[in-house]
């Protein structure tokens, strides 16, 4: 049969989208499998971990955990109580209320009987204005800091300024940290002093559990965050443990990492023309070590964890998944003299590529594959049986990678340790790839139009915190 030319072009990006198919299907099956590899290293090393001689030794530096928070008057004092309770032997709790125009700093005052306070701090990073520092009688570690709004990296930049200890965590005010939780990020730290500049945690869905008072955890009973479990799976566990066998991770990615302080103030602290400043943060501080030939390591420990509310309404994780991808898309662009040198080492040839090609450019493609498949049918060159066996493989090949992280959370964590938790997360794996795929991949197409049409506004999200969510 003799094609025309618009068929011979069908057929040839059919080969080109089935190719790309595979290979980015590849790719996160490759970081399953070398997650796996990781988990069951740190799982043994945690297993030896002594947790109550880090809480004794005078080895264990202290930290300051910066909290940004912006209108979170409904759940700011009962998580910043939440944090003041963590398992450390020397921590402070510096809020930083980011100009609100809600209750939030009220609720501060009269909850914690703060005062105002002369405490002097440096200028290292340049911040907006601020307008009061605040101090509690009763709460020797705790600062509350007010300022002028200037968004979450500038509120990140003022707590560094106020903050007093060496390494830091940055922890969104609506988030919950697992109690142990910085006793464990600390050991790479403890381990390769003045080396580790930065480690990461996993990110939990609270949705459906009640975080602060029953740390038993449950799945949510609406679909959307249940799915989403198995998305922060994939992003925020078996994603960061392929990377971290190395010094290749990127994006400690949303509200929970611990970082060297002078390592972030050396590298510019975090990028306020930014809007996705977590990403470019990491990117920045492997590009500024790299250049400068110094030592370092960034690292990821699995079994410490940060609890956050995942979006329950389309518009919400419309938001969510528009904000990542021009986050995502900036920072590549923003630092594109990295991709493909390797002066970068493993960063720039590897990270960055695997970013570039199977996270940016990745829905443009799958959404392009949908429309090519009935394209192919009807010009008579793909028969419905073939079609449908595709798809069949496409959607087992996609579940499988799903199926791995549930089996990978369970087998190291257990966190979700019913029989019924597993099945209905197993069901969803499955479930996930008709609508839901799609639709989050129009969603990432649209925003990387927007930003193409120069749009690098930050998408506020409604959000009821982490207590009682279902």
């Amino acid at each position: 049969m003799t094609l025309s030319l618009g068929q011979t072009i069908l057929v040839w990006y059919s080969g080109v989208v089935l190719i790309f198919f595979f290979a980015i299907n590849s790719y996160f099956l490759g970081l399953t499998v070398a997650g796996f590899y990781r988990a069951l290293r740190v799982f043994r090393q945690v297993r030896r971990a002594d947790q109550r001689r880090l809480l004794r030794s005078p080895l264990t530096p202290p930290v300051s955990v910066l909290a940004p928070a912006f209108n979170e008057e409904a759940t700011v004092v009962e998580n910043v109580r939440s944090l003041l309770s963590l398992d450390y032997p020397l921590f402070e709790v510096v809020l930083v209320n980011d100009g609100s125009q809600d209750g939030t700093l009220g609720r501060l005052v009269e909850a914690f009987d703060l005062k105002q306070s002369p405490r002097t701090f440096e200028h290292a990073l340049r911040c907006k204005s601020i307008r009061g520092i605040y101090e509690s009688p009763t709460r020797p570690n705790l600062v509350v800091v007010d300022k002028v709004n200037g968004g979450r990296a500038d509120a990140l930049n003022a707590g560094l300024n106020l903050s007093l200890y060496p390494l830091f965590c940055a922890v969104d005010a609506d988030s919950v940290l697992a109690p142990d939780a910085l006793l464990r990020l600390v050991r790479p730290f403890i381990d390769a002093p003045g080396i580790t500049i930065a480690v990461g945690g996993v990110i939990g869905v609270a949705n459906g559990c009640d975080i602060h008072r029953a740390p038993e955890v449950r799945l949510p009973s609406r679909p959307l965050p249940l799915i989403q479990i198995l998305e922060y799976l994939r992003a925020f566990l078996v994603g960061p443990l392929g990377w971290s066998t190395g010094t290749n991770l990127l994006a400690l990615l949303g509200a929970f990492g611990l970082f060297d302080k002078q390592a972030v103030i050396m590298a510019g602290g975090h990028a306020t023309d930014s809007v996705g400043e977590n990403m470019e943060l990491l990117v920045r501080m492997h590009r500024h070590r790299r250049e400068q030939h110094l030592p370092y390591h960034i690292g990821f420990i699995p079994d410490s964890i940060c609890w956050t509310q995942a979006p329950e309404s389309l518009r919400a994780l419309r938001h969510q998944r528009a904000n990542s991808q021009r986050g995502l898309m900036e920072t590549l662009l923003r630092h594109r003299g990295m991709i493909g040198r390797p002066r970068y080492g493993r960063v720039g040839m590897v990270a960055l590529p695997g970013f570039l090609l199977f996270e940016l450019i990745s829905p443009l493609v799958e959404l392009s594959g949908y429309l090519l498949l009935p394209l192919l049918w009807v010009n008579g060159i793909l028969s419905l049986s073939l079609a449908s066996t595709f798809l069949v493989v496409s959607v087992m090949y996609v579940a499988l990678i799903s199926v791995l992280a549930v089996l990978l959370e369970d087998l190291a964590f257990r966190r979700y340790s019913r029989i019924g938790d597993l099945a209905r997360l197993l069901l969803a794996a499955v479930l996930e790839n008709f609508g839901f795929r799609q639709l989050t991949a129009w969603w990432r197409v649209q925003a990387f139009a927007e930003y193409l049409r120069g749009d690098l506004s930050w998408s506020a999200m409604e959000r009821r915190g982490v207590v009682g969510t279902a």
